[in-house]
């Protein structure tokens, strides 16, 4: 009996030590994370306007206005035009990015590569460049004054060859992929790492090619891993922001409404309403991204 207690005694203690040291994560967790969404949320439901009665004219105050914000936000052209560049962004970029990715992850994993960690670490390190800079970077090599190899294009429809409304999606996923390559192939390279070696040597011994065991074995073994990386992919890329915001300076042609991030940005600090049409118009890009993303899951299990 004493035995069962001391046991009782330790459990709780053990486990009052584990909160204890979770305990600083949950704050910041709550803090950071749970209460901007929160906030966000509550913000959503009101809407800056005029006081004053009927005829205005008064301090501009915080209204409650219901659903109103989603309801203005869903019914904008410029929102669902902006979905459908973030879509067909999406569409070409990701699965570029996500073979890439594998394909460096294969090569730095095979008997190719001797010496990985040099390799590893340059693949890597454009994901180290903050995503503005990389953005304001790229951009500078789209102009053709000052790049080293865009001023020999030809121009379309009157702007620069990377510039034009025709291919001005192919440079912005140009800007991700180059940044988020490196991020996603250690996605992969970490699930290749994890593969017991006993299931190579075995195919070994039965006469299976290098060309086989990666077929066979490690791209079917990293499936977990690629789903993982087009769901993050996909959340990422509805809130494409940096490229378009960069871009937009050197190419004016490019409306604020071209994606849904920049869209928010215009309407929290361009137009009048203060912060509950942008909370609502960031809340329903969130759901969008939630319904693609479980979207992607469901066909991803019903394939496996």
């Amino acid at each position: 009996m004493a035995g069962k207690k001391r046991t009782s005694r330790q459990a709780r203690h053990q486990a009052v030590t584990g909160w204890a040291f979770a305990l600083p994560f949950f704050l910041l967790f709550i803090v950071v994370f749970m209460a901007p969404i929160a906030v966000s949320v509550y913000k959503a439901f009101y809407k800056l306007q005029a006081g004053g009665g009927l005829y205005g004219g008064g301090e501009p105050t915080n209204q409650f206005v219901g659903f109103q914000n989603f309801v203005d936000a869903a019914s904008n052209p410029g929102f669902w035009t902006g979905m459908l560049h973030v879509i067909a962004f999406g569409a070409f970029q990701i699965p570029i990015m996500i073979l890439g990715a594998l394909a460096l992850a294969l090569l730095l994993d095979s008997f190719l590569i001797r010496r990985p960690g040099p390799w590893r670490l340059l693949f890597f390190l454009p994901y180290a460049v903050p995503g503005l800079i990389a953005a304001i970077m790229w951009g500078y090599m789209y102009i053709p004054e000052i790049s080293p190899f865009a001023g020999n294009l030809p121009q379309l429809d009157g702007h620069p060859f990377f510039l034009a409304p025709s291919t001005i999606l192919f440079s912005m996923a140009n800007m991700t992929t180059w940044t988020f390559m490196g991020y996603n192939m250690l996605i992969f390279l970490a699930a290749l790492q994890s593969i017991p070696h006993d299931l190579y040597e075995a195919a070994r011994i039965d006469g299976a090619t290098g060309w086989q065991i990666t077929t066979k074995i490690k791209i079917p073994m990293v499936r977990g891993a690629a789903l993982l990386a087009v769901l993050l992919s996909i959340i990422g890329t509805i809130q494409l922001f940096n490229e378009p915001t960069v871009l937009r300076s050197i190419a004016t042609w490019i409306p604020a409404d071209y994606t849904p991030m920049t869209l928010t940005y215009d309407t929290l600090y361009q137009l009048s309403g203060g912060h509950g049409p942008a909370s609502a118009t960031s809340i329903l890009m969130a759901l969008i991204a939630g319904v693609l993303a479980v979207v992607y899951f469901l066909a991803q299990r019903k394939v496996d």
